[in-house]
């Protein structure tokens, strides 16, 4: 079982069909920590509202969670759009587990994260809740008609995993333009907090790219793409696509070293750098200045 610093996962929507607890198990079950950072949307209150589905699986996600905490990794969880009803509670603990707004994570390398969900930087989900829950149902159809298309696949032999939702994101030129506002806005943000880089989740896009200067890394999700990204002892960042095969996975992965990204092959990833980064931009909630 390897074991690395820090894990950072995101989105992982327990209570809804769509999550991938199984592939969380595995992915958890493989990889040991001493901190682990549950960056929002962790459970899907806006989902539970139309219905819960929750399964034994769900219930062993929480618990391992809460059983790494009481064996003394550090556990810090930092509520979504999601999971917003949370955000009441920030600044108490429950199961050794602290319920933070942001959080600043220092890196073995000395380099300065701020850890948000995201959610604060999508234009859409700040103003106009009504598309934000719109586009939650159609997100949610979208993935039921990927995993219906992945049976299909695996009855006709079809070896791979294909992803509906994800080839949307990178063919509809609308997913593609909120993808990089997205980014921008987040990046414009984190050069005033006079940190290195961002750790976030919330558009469900893994990422680690370099703009403008500054790291952004993105989680992912447990919805559809099943990423997560681990800090290694000596402080570098790795974006790993888990396959969730049987036995021990050899995963898929992208690994920050110095300015260039590099697939585990060894071939390098395109990174989409930004020249300069906009003007100031503004925000209500507060940062916790905290490292572990």
């Amino acid at each position: 079982m390897p074991k690395v610093r820090s894990i950072f996962v995101s989105d992982i929507h327990l209570g809804t069909r769509a999550c991938q607890a199984e592939r969380l198990l595995e992915f958890l079950r493989e990889y040991e920590s001493d901190h682990l950072f549950l960056i929002g949307d962790i459970v899907d209150f806006w989902a539970m509202k139309r219905g819960v589905f929750w399964s034994t699986r769900h219930n062993t996600v929480v618990q391992k969670i809460l059983k790494r905490a009481r064996h003394g990794a550090e556990v810090v969880f930092i509520p979504g759009n999601h999971d917003e009803a949370l955000r009441e509670h920030v600044g108490l603990s429950f199961g050794q587990i602290r319920l933070v707004r942001d959080h600043i994570h220092t890196a073995a390398d000395g380099k300065r994260y701020l850890l948000t969900h995201g959610d604060d930087f999508d234009q859409v989900t700040k103003y106009h809740r009504w598309a934000a829950v719109l586009g939650d149902h159609a997100y949610a159809f979208v993935v039921r008609v990927n995993a219906l298309l992945s049976w299909v696949r695996r009855r006709l032999g079809i070896a791979g995993y294909w992803s509906l939702a994800g080839y949307a994101k990178r063919k509809v030129k609308g997913a593609v333009s909120f993808i990089f506002d997205f980014e921008d806005s987040v990046v414009r943000y984190v050069k005033e907090c006079e940190v290195d880089g961002v750790i976030c989740g919330h558009i469900h896009v893994a990422a680690i790219k370099d703009l403008g200067g500054t790291t952004y890394i993105n989680c992912g999700d447990w919805v559809d793409s099943c990423t997560a990204v681990v800090e290694h002892e000596d402080g570098q960042m790795e974006l790993i696509e888990w396959s969730g095969q049987a036995g021990r996975i050899e995963p898929d992965v992208v690994r920050l070293a110095d300015a260039e990204t590099r697939t585990a092959s060894g071939r390098p990833l395109r990174i989409a750098a930004v020249d300069s980064v906009p003007a100031d931009r503004s925000r209500a909630a507060g940062v916790e200045r905290t490292t572990p």
